[in-house]
C-alpha cells in the first residue's frame, strides 16, 4: 500500500482498492475464501499455464502402472490410487482449495481473535463497533496472504502430495505436469525417468495416508493446536513503533513487512510445531526409504534423483512456503536423511512388515529423539515384538499395571495413566513430542 501511494501509480491504486473492496465483501467465517480463490488464480495467471493433453494423461497412466508394480514389492500397504491425473497448475489450485479451508481456518480464527484481545480492556470498550472492523481487517489480511501463497505454490508443486500430505482426499495420484517437467530441467536425466521417480513418490505417499487414515487428521490437529495459542506481543509492537519515523514511508513499509507483527511462540505452540515437523519428517523419510528400495537395482538414475529431491527439501520447498504463510509456521523436514535411516534400520532389523506396522497408531511413531539414534529405536521395537503376550508373566504384569491405575483414580474417574479402549484422532493431542513412551511391560 505504501509503495503504491508513494509511487503515485493511479492504475495500481485502482487495482489495490478494487482488491480491498472484494476482500471486505461480507462472507461466512474469518477468511473470505472466494476472494482468496480469485487471488490465487490471478497470481497463477501471471505465468503461462498449459492444459495437459490426452498424450500427457496416457503417459502418466503408464508411468503409474509401473510405479505401483515396483511399490508392491517393497511395502505391504496396497495401492490406494483410485485414478491417475495429469494436472495443470489451475487444476491443482481447484483440487487443493478444500484442504486449505480445513488447514487454514483454525489458525485464521485464532489470529484474528488475538488481534482484538491485544487491545487493553479499556480500549476494547471505547472501540465498540470498531472491533468488528478490526476483525474484518484481520480477515482481509489473511485472505490476501493465503490467496497469494496458494497461487505462488501452484507454480512450484510437482504432485498432489508435494506439500507433505494429499491435498485431494479422493485418493487421486496426480502430477502437475509442467512443474514436473520443470523439475527435470538441468538434471541431465531422461524426462521419462524423472516422471517415473516423482510418480513413485506420489503413489507411496498415497499408500501411506490410506493405510494410516489417522495421519492426515493428526497433522491438521497439530496445526490447529498451534493456532489456539496465538497471542500478539503488544509490548514488542509498542517498542518497535517508538523507533518509526512517520515521515519515512519506506521505513514504515519495511518495518511492517519485516516482522513488526511477528507472533511469539508459546511453549505449547512450540510443542505443536515440534510434533508437526517430526510427523512430516517421518512421512518424508518413509517415502524416501520405500522409493529407494523400489528403485534399487532397476533404476540407475534413482540415486541422483533422490539427492535432487533431498536438496529441494533442504533448501526450502513448497511445504516451507505454505507453512510460512500461516503466520510463522516456518518448517520443513530438515532431518529427512535421519528419518530415512530410521525406517531403513527398522526394515533391516525386522523386515518390511514391522517397519510399516509402526503407522498403525500415532503412539507408535518415533519421536524426534529417536531420529538421533535409529538403531536404538529399531532394537527397542524388536524387543517389544518378541514379548510373549500369552505368557503368565505378561498377564501378571498387565494386571499389576491396571491395578495401579485403578488405585490412582479418584471418584471413579480413570487416572491419567489409564488408556481408554476407544480413542479419537480428530482435533486432539495424540502423542506430543514430550510424551513419555510406555514400555510394553
Amino acid at each position: 500500500m505504501f509503495g503504491a501511494l508513494s509511487g503515485g501509480d493511479a492504475g495500481g491504486l485502482q487495482a489495490m482498492f478494487g482488491q480491498l473492496q472484494r476482500l471486505f465483501t461480507p462472507h461466512e467465517g474469518t477468511v473470505n475464501w472466494e476472494a482468496a480463490h480469485d487471488l490465487a488464480r490471478k497470481t497463477l495467471a501471471q505465468t503461462e499455464d498449459r492444459a495437459p493433453t490426452a498424450s500427457d494423461q496416457s503417459r502418466l497412466l503408464d508411468t503409474a502402472r509401473l510405479a505401483e508394480h515396483w511399490l508392491d514389492g517393497v511395502t505391504d500397504f496396497p495401492s490406494a490410487s483410485t485414478t491417475v491425473a495429469a494436472w495443470s497448475r489451475a487444476e491443482w489450485v481447484e483440487s487443493s482449495m478444500p484442504a486449505w479451508r480445513e488447514l487454514v481456518n483454525p489458525v485464521a480464527e485464532s489470529l484474528v481473535g488475538a488481534m482484538g484481545k491485544a487491545l487493553p480492556p479499556e480500549a476494547q470498550a471505547m472501540a465498540g463497533p470498531m472491533m468488528g472492523m478490526l476483525t474484518q481487517l484481520g480477515g482481509a489480511m489473511f485472505s490476501q496472504q493465503i490467496g497469494q501463497a496458494i497461487g505462488a505454490l501452484s507454480r512450484d508443486v510437482v504432485s498432489a502430495t508435494d506439500i507433505g500430505f494429499p491435498v485431494d482426499s479422493e485418493g487421486k495420484s496426480a502430477l502437475v505436469i509442467d512443474n514436473a517437467r520443470g523439475f527435470a530441467e538441468g538434471l541431465d536425466i531422461d524426462e521419462d525417468d524423472v516422471l517415473l521417480y516423482l510418480m513413485l513418490r506420489e503413489c507411496a505417499h498415497q499408500r501411506l495416508f490410506a493405510a494410516a487414515p489417522w495421519l492426515r487428521g493428526y497433522i491438521f490437529a497439530a496445526i490447529a493446536d498451534y493456532g489456539q495459542g496465538i497471542t500478539i506481543d503488544t509490548a514488542g509492537i509498542e517498542e518497535k513503533m517508538r523507533s518509526l519515523d512517520p515521515t519515512n514511508l519506506a521505513g514504515m513499509q519495511e518495518a511492517m513487512t519485516g516482522g513488526l507483527f511477528d507472533v511469539e511462540h508459546t511453549p505449547a505452540q512450540q510443542a505443536s510445531l515440534n510434533r508437526l515437523e517430526t510427523a512430516l519428517t517421518l512421512v518424508e523419510g518413509w517415502v524416501d526409504e520405500v522409493v529407494s528400495q523400489a528403485t534399487d537395482k532397476v533404476m540407475p538414475q534413482a540415486q541422483a534423483l533422490r539427492e535432487a529431491v533431498r536438496r529441494r527439501r533442504a533448501t526450502g520447498g513448497p511445504a516451507e512456503a505454505t507453512f510460512a504463510a500461516l503466520v510463522g509456521l516456518e518448517l520443513r523436514p530438515r532431518r529427512l536423511r535421519d528419518a530415512s535411516a530410521l525406517w531403513g534400520a527398522l526394515r533391516a532389523a525386522e523386515g518390511t512388515a514391522a517397519r510399516d506396522a509402526v503407522w498403525a497408531h500415532p503412539h507408535l511413531l518415533p519421536t524426534a529423539a529417536d531420529l538421533d539414534d535409529p538403531l536404538a529405536f529399531a532394537e527397542r521395537t524388536r524387543e517389544a515384538d518378541e514379548i510373549d503376550v500369552e505368557s503368565a508373566d505378561f498377564d501378571a504384569q498387565l494386571t499389576a499395571l491396571l491395578d495401579a491405575g485403578k488405585a490412582g483414580s479418584t471418584d471413579g474417574e480413570p487416572s491419567d495413566s489409564s488408556v481408554s479402549g476407544e480413542e479419537s484422532y480428530e482435533g486432539e493431542d495424540v502423542g506430543g513430542e514430550n510424551d513419555e513412551r510406555r514400555s510394553p511391560e
